[in-house]
């Protein structure tokens, strides 16, 4: 065994602002869809879809650009700290 401590065990994750705006981006959608008495009506019309039918498929389109740019945020993200650990 060696005499060096494991500087990588009970290490705390890192809680940047970065991270929060990713978090907020993979939760709204939830938060969201689970709000049921904010979208469960029938007015108005689009299209003459019901406001309860169109506001769930919009909220797939969103779901899927938050989550684009989560992913992109989260890479931007592993490369500043790849860069921060090389000095």
């Amino acid at each position: 065994m060696s005499d060096t401590p494991d500087t990588t065990q009970g290490k705390q994750p890192t809680i940047t602002p970065l991270r929060v705006v990713i978090a907020l981006c993979l939760f709204a959608p939830f938060v969201a869809m689970l709000w049921v008495s904010s979208y469960a009506k029938a007015e108005p019309l689009l299209a003459g879809i019901p406001f309860f039918y169109w506001y769930q498929m919009l909220w797939v389109l969103i779901s899927t650009v938050l989550t684009m740019v989560a992913y992109k945020l989260w890479h931007l993200d592993q490369r500043g700290r790849k860069g921060g650990d090389a000095r």
